[in-house]
């Protein structure tokens, strides 16, 4: 028997459609989910944009205050898709009212917001889920198997890499993004965190780091009307950059090995270079997410000259026969969001966590709270998760 389960969305930029995108399609993919998510409301505060959600994706109702999502009874489970400075405040709110939560990354500004979502979900009974997509990709969790199975011998050291050139325009405009105050920190949220949870999904807890911020592009203009995604601004007010560009970081994993960790959102040239290098005693693991069911795989007896293969992943790799029949039959970016939502409806249908969850999100946001006193003491410091 399905039941039907009353969703809602809270914000709607590009990721509130990603995750809407996601819900509509779930089924299609895992026909036997005991759980079919029907669209009941979807709440923005941008005048016009909540109504224009609705009639284009079908929700029931469209309100600009959270706040009746919240004392909603039609609605179980809610994705938070707000801006990080929001994300606290709404989502231990949905979970005080019972309602499982999917949240994305980085849960608030600081790892004292995560900590406090985690803890609300827990006190609450209710599931919750973390928009880490990039783990759900067959070909990532492929790797991860081929590490913890010793394929690669014992891991030395690993780089991880996040470029984009998303605010590499002198005129993208100055949002809520680039303000301490609402977005908290800068390419340390948008990327370095999702860098942050693949190093512990592949190799464990990192234990301490060194890290280096640095801004390049210190003054944007601000933005006249409301903005979605990354707007360009002519002719507005200048205004100070106020969070991090770029960040490179030196990691120590608990288990010993080393790391590299970078990350920029000015990279010109680079659209969404995302990926690692993972290196162990006797092989080595590659993953660029622009070639995405790819895997570079060196293992043998060899060690000098050793060759690389290229692994096209499949069925049997993660999810992937959920979406194609065949190996080098390309998944894309939505399909891990559709990955995310079967994970978080199969929690709540079972009452047990499955993938990136708000504690996942607390040693991530750790980490990222480790590369902030690191950059501003400029010296190497102890990753704390629990305070």
């Amino acid at each position: 028997m399905v039941e039907a389960l009353g969703v809602a969305v809270v914000g709607f930029g590009w990721m509130g459609r990603v995750h809407t995108r996601a819900y509509a399609r779930v089924r299609h993919h895992y026909p036997l989910l005991p759980l079919r998510p029907e669209l009941v409301t979807v709440a923005e505060e941008v005048p016009g944009r909540a109504e224009e959600a609705a009639a284009q994706f079908g929700f029931v109702s469209a309100t600009r205050d959270w706040r009746e999502v919240a004392a909603d009874p039609r609605i179980g489970a809610v994705s938070i898709t707000a801006p990080n400075f929001l994300h606290r405040e709404i989502a231990v709110a949905m979970a005080e009212a019972g309602k499982h939560v999917w949240i994305e990354k980085p849960v608030g500004l600081s790892s004292d917001d995560a900590r406090a979502v985690a803890d609300a979900v827990a006190k609450a009974g209710v599931q919750g889920a973390v928009g880490f997509n990039y783990r759900n990709a067959p070909a990532v969790e492929a790797a991860r198997d081929l590490i913890a199975g010793g394929e690669i011998g014992t891991v030395t050291h690993a780089r991880i890499r996040l470029f984009s050139d998303y605010a590499a325009h002198p005129e993208s405009a100055l949002t809520w993004r680039y303000e301490r105050e609402r977005g908290g920190s800068g390419v340390l949220g948008d990327l370095a965190s999702h860098g942050a949870d693949l190093a512990r999904f592949l190799l464990g807890d990192i234990a301490s780091l060194t890290a280096d911020t640095a801004v390049f592009l210190p003054e944007r203009a601000r933005p006249t009307a409301a903005t979605a995604g990354h707007s360009r601004a002519v002719g507005g007010e200048l205004g100070p950059v106020e969070n991090e560009d770029y960040v490179s970081c030196l990691l120590r994993f608990a288990s010993g090995a080393r790391g590299v960790l970078e990350a920029c959102r000015v990279s010109v040239g680079e659209q969404n270079n995302y990926g690692f290098e993972v290196h162990g005693t006797t092989g080595a693991v590659f993953w660029d997410f622009r070639r995405m069911n790819e895997l570079g795989v060196s293992r043998g007896t060899a060690y000098q000259d050793q060759p690389v293969s290229t692994v096209h992943v499949g069925p049997g790799h993660g999810e992937f026969a959920a979406f194609q029949p065949g190996a080098a039959n390309a998944m894309g970016y939505d399909d891990l969001k559709v990955v995310e939502a079967y994970r978080f409806l199969r929690s709540i249908a079972e009452g047990t966590p499955y993938g990136a969850t708000p504690a996942d999100a607390v040693h991530s946001a750790a980490v990222l709270d480790a590369m902030a006193r690191s950059a501003e003491r400029g010296a190497r410091v102890e990753v704390r998760p629990r305070g």
